[in-house]
């Protein structure tokens, strides 16, 4: 299950979904696996999927995060097996991916790093899959454009420095001794009507099967270590992926469990609500741009909960809750809560100024992306580099013999 498309809400075109979406003709929202428009109203999204809030015990039983602590990860499903597995020191596993169809950018980092910090603190294995096969039926781009998408974004998956013996990294074409005989053993438990009804009716018949082979990347952790809880970090928008996923495995033969699911909300776009999409005509901020042109970015487009005039500003004080570069600080970029609530206060009593807000996300973002940049930067070849990550042959066999088939 991919980032870009299927884990934090990146998907940019296609059909919209039907019963697994959720649109909202009275408050002018749609949220759907390919689609999101509108302000989101969050709370109105649980009740349509049926998904859980998060309780405060369940928050304190993760380890210590700020998108978590701050419900930028607000709901999920069956969460508490994940935590009961990682609090015994029991296999547990995490899945997030990304579609190769451009350059990495903020949107699909956060939720690496979030796995990686999850993974350090408690052992979980977690796999990525690169999704370049459903990006070839999806967009107008050739398997050559989309290999060179797919090598820049292993290098940034690279770069965030996950436990090479706690990882695998997977492409579905390069994998496909695995990933297909697995697809093809769950797609027996999909019907067109229920593809149709998720994700709207596909464009092709790549399409149609691709479902089986994301429920193929959720499963996969169970395939290979045995039947353990699974957790799914995703932006709420794709929730209908693990919904599918659960209903797949429930009817399986072979063991697993159905996967859980940690649902997030959308790092907003620089122009204000939304998400963050290398789609969208605004700028979204890629993990190799640079700091000062990431500056020049945000000082030109962000939008800010500022007054008209300074003097507006200094008397009645801006908005928060709307100025995205104090929403990007919130999200991530600042991670100590008594910081965030004395930035907060300053800018709601106009002492503050929008010009200044930008200024320290910038500051923040830019010290992220030299991080980021610097670690990638020292990396080898390729394909020296993945050798750790990939899936041994004794991994790939127990895969397959999982679904009845044998080397």
């Amino acid at each position: 299950m991919t980032t870009d498309d299927t884990t934090t809400g990146q998907h940019d075109s296609n059909t919209p979904a039907d019963d697994n979406a959720a649109s909202d003709d009275e408050d002018h929202f749609t949220v759907t696996p390919y689609d999101v428009s509108g302000t989101v109203d969050y709370d109105r999204l649980l009740e349509r999927f049926g998904a859980d809030r998060l309780t405060d015990e369940q928050v304190g039983r993760f380890p210590d995060h700020p998108m978590l602590r701050r419900r930028i990860y607000y709901a999920g499903r069956s969460v508490d097996r994940y935590l009961d597995a990682a609090e015994a020191g029991e296999t547990h596993s995490i899945v997030t991916g990304v579609g190769p169809s451009g350059p990495m950018h903020l949107g699909h980092a956060l939720v690496f790093y979030l796995a990686k910090e999850l993974q350090d603190a408690t052992g979980a294995e977690v796999l990525i899959p690169l999704s370049d096969d459903e990006k070839y039926y999806a967009k107008d781009l050739t398997y050559e454009e989309i290999s060179e998408y797919r090598d820049e974004n292993l290098r940034d998956l690279l770069a965030v420095g996950f436990d090479p013996e706690k990882t695998t990294i997977v492409v579905d074409t390069e994998d496909a001794d695995v990933m297909y005989p697995v697809a093809s053993a769950l797609a027996r438990h999909l019907t067109q009507s229920t593809v149709d009804a998720t994700y709207g009716e596909p464009d092709n018949v790549g399409l149609s099967f691709y479902p089986a082979v994301q429920a193929a990347h959720l499963l996969l952790p169970q395939l290979v270590h045995g039947e353990h809880p699974t957790l799914v970090p995703v932006a709420v928008d794709q929730d209908p992926h693990v919904r599918v996923c659960r209903d797949v495995a429930a009817k399986e033969r072979f063991p697993v469990s159905k996967p859980g699911a940690l649902l997030g909300r959308f790092l907003p776009t620089l122009d204000g609500p939304g998400k963050m999409s290398a789609s969208d005509d605004v700028p979204a901020i890629d993990l190799t741009d640079e700091p000062d042109d990431v500056r020049d970015v945000i000082r030109e487009h962000a939008f800010t909960g500022g007054r008209a005039s300074v003097a507006e500003h200094r008397e009645h004080g801006g908005d928060p809750s709307v100025d995205v570069p104090f929403q990007y600080l919130r999200f991530f970029f600042e991670r100590d809560d008594d910081e965030l609530a004395r930035i907060e206060e300053s800018y709601r009593e106009g002492e503050l100024l929008s010009g200044e807000l930008k200024e320290l996300a910038s500051d923040r973002i830019g010290e992220f992306l030299s991080a980021h940049q610097r670690r990638r930067a020292a990396l080898g070849e390729l394909d020296s580099e993945l050798d750790p990550y990939r899936l041994t042959d004794a991994e790939r066999e127990r895969a397959r013999q999982a679904v009845g088939l044998r080397g």
